[in-house]
């Protein structure tokens, strides 16, 4: 009986975890151009340091990407490298 109560509970443990942490799961892989770093952004197909700095001045100076499209206003940033990226890129407020 010990040991059915004991299953229980690490099941419903493990049931717990896999919620809480789902969210941050789904995000995995994902890149923010209103908050990703320049390491960050580097990690975007076609974009290099150069021209990550491009992006976070560009957002520095313009304000927050409204949509992932937006990156192509970025000088050097042109519609193959949104096309290629458009999967991971997102622009969530706050994040």
């Amino acid at each position: 009986m010990k040991q059915r109560k004991k299953c229980q509970a690490l099941f419903i443990a493990v049931i717990a975890l896999f919620i809480f942490t789902l969210p941050a799961i789904a995000s995995e892989g994902k890149v923010n151009i209103n908050t990703a770093t320049e390491k960050e952004l580097c990690t975007l197909k076609r974009v290099g340091p150069k021209y990550a700095k491009a992006i976070i001045e560009y957002r520095n100076r313009e304000g927050a990407f409204n949509t992932p499209g937006d990156i192509i206003k970025v000088k050097g940033i042109g519609r193959k490298t949104f096309e290629v990226n458009k999967a991971i890129i997102v622009v969530k407020d706050g994040n």
